[in-house]
């Protein structure tokens, strides 16, 4: 190329459309993908975003000439292509996704054999390698031989318009469509006790992204054995204009539908994904807005309570509160730096049962050790029904216990700057300075975590307390004036 690809990043491939990753770049990918792994069967998937279904198909025709054969699961979030990698056993899988980002991006997630993650330093440098040289004569006679339409222009792209011809797909005898919903459906219904449930009332809003279709599995489910829950479904039907908005409910804007169609609907409890449903948010019956990292402490406590001594896996940000309820349960605590490879390699050496990030990414070790949006509120909902309690009650003691600052973000000219200030300043009192993941100081009754983004200009702030809130709220305040003084 005379150019080189700048879509990939520390764990995945996003970048801009038609600047960054096209059809061109997603053949390059497939066929790179296919070729250093060595892989000869693939599965494939994309999210609704309009630009996923052109991208994917390209993805297919580069692993076909890769020498894979490809099973096309269709709209699907990202967590379906973990369970079908291993769930049918073949050599790797690839989620066409931007998740959260905005309507002019794109993207890929990518796992080999296993679901086994791939990041920089796993595979993902040398596949960029390899796509990087194929010439590009050679690229774009074999895009045109793919191709129903030479005459797809930027704009028709962007409209879910694709160059690819599926019947030449098919023809070649190496592209099938095929569907894992309902068996995936079965497998993370089977992480609950489902006699366990009793009428529960729940909102659950899709954002028009992909995990309409996969509630609607569950709930299909649920209708054949009687399972008394009744769903409210709020922006339900996938589109891929999304007219309500790019759904990120970690963006405090983005959670009012969701809180009004709780009180409203007298429901016990809300639901709210991300685009390709790999996080899931929780809100109370009030409508209020459940953190995840006292999310991270119930999940923990439901499978020390079905097995006796469990690691439990979290990041460093935050997690006096995980860590006592792990201890207190009898479970065992371990940290792992921020980020779903770390995590991923940190649960396969301890064999964790469950890991969980206050960013609302929770792993499984049934789950091929990867994470899902949809197992943790079925595990909430077993709760709240067999502890006979509301998610509000289980979670406030817990948030008086450790109350904390939720995550904040700064976006700094110079973030080893800010970083120094901060040193210079706590780490002589520091009574723990951890360094699993930026710097972590603790003191007798506070302590925070300061990190840098991998992927943007940003600096993040976590602070927490032991049961004290006006403490929590000074030294959150005396940090950010701090860092933001530059």
């Amino acid at each position: 190329m005379s150019q080189p690809i700048t879509c990939f990043k520390a764990y995945d491939i996003r970048g801009e459309l038609n600047k960054q990753l096209s059809e061109e770049v997603a053949y390059r990918i497939g066929r790179a993908f296919a070729e250093e792994l060595k892989a000869k069967t693939v599965v494939v998937g994309g999210d609704v975003r309009l630009t996923s279904t052109p991208l994917k198909l390209a993805l297919s025709a580069g692993l076909i000439d890769g020498g894979a054969k490809v099973y096309d699961l269709g709209d699907t979030g990202t967590e379906e292509i973990y369970f079908a990698t291993k769930h049918l056993g073949v050599d790797g899988g690839i989620e066409v996704t931007a998740s959260h980002n905005p309507i002019n991006y794109n993207g890929m997630k990518l796992v080999k054999a296993g679901s086994v993650p791939i990041s920089g330093d796993t595979g993902l440098n040398a596949i960029k390698a390899l796509a990087e040289t194929y010439s590009d004569e050679a690229v774009a006679s074999r895009l045109a031989f793919y191709c129903n339409d030479a005459s797809i222009d930027a704009e028709a792209f962007f409209n879910g318009h694709s160059h690819i011809d599926i019947a030449k797909l098919k023809a070649s005898g190496a592209y099938e469509e095929k569907d894992c919903l309902t068996d995936y459906a079965h497998h993370v219904v089977s992480y609950i006790d489902t006699a366990n449930l009793t009428p529960l009332k729940i909102v659950a809003n899709a954002g028009n992204g992909a995990a309409g279709k996969a509630l609607d599995a569950i709930e299909a489910l649920f209708a054949e054995t009687g399972v008394p829950v009744e769903f409210i479904k709020v922006h339900h039907q996938p589109d891929g204009t999304f007219p309500n908005g790019i759904p990120n409910p970690l963006l405090p804007e983005n959670r009012a539908d969701t809180a009004k169609a709780v009180i409203a609907h007298n429901a016990d409890f809300g639901i709210a994904w991300d685009g390709d449903f790999d996080r899931c948010f929780l809100f109370d019956a009030k409508g209020e807005f459940i953190e995840g990292y006292y999310i991270v402490g119930l999940l923990a406590q439901a499978f020390i309570d079905k097995e006796d001594k469990a690691k439990i896996i979290y990041d460093p940000r935050v997690f006096w509160n995980t860590e006592d309820i792990v201890k207190t349960s009898g479970g065992t605590p371990v940290k792992s730096k921020t980020g779903h490879a770390f995590i991923k390699e940190r649960m396969r050496k301890e064999d964790a049962v469950y890991g969980g990030e206050m960013s609302a990414h929770h792993y499984f070790r049934d789950f091929a050790y990867c994470d899902s949006g949809m197992i943790p509120w079925l595990l909430v909902a077993e709760l709240l029904c067999t502890k006979q309690t509301s998610l509000a009650d289980m979670v406030a003691a817990r948030i008086e216990a450790f109350p904390s600052s939720g995550e904040i973000n700064s976006v700094l000219k110079d973030a080893d700057a800010a970083l120094a200030r901060v040193k210079a300043k706590y780490e002589t009192d520091a009574e723990v300075i951890d360094d699993t993941d930026g710097i972590g100081y603790e003191f007798a009754e506070w302590r925070f975590n300061l990190r840098k983004s991998n992927t943007e200009p940003v600096i993040r702030l976590n602070v927490e307390s032991r049961g004290n809130i006006p403490l929590m709220e000074e030294k959150t305040q005396e940090l950010i004036t701090l860092i933001r003084s530059e």
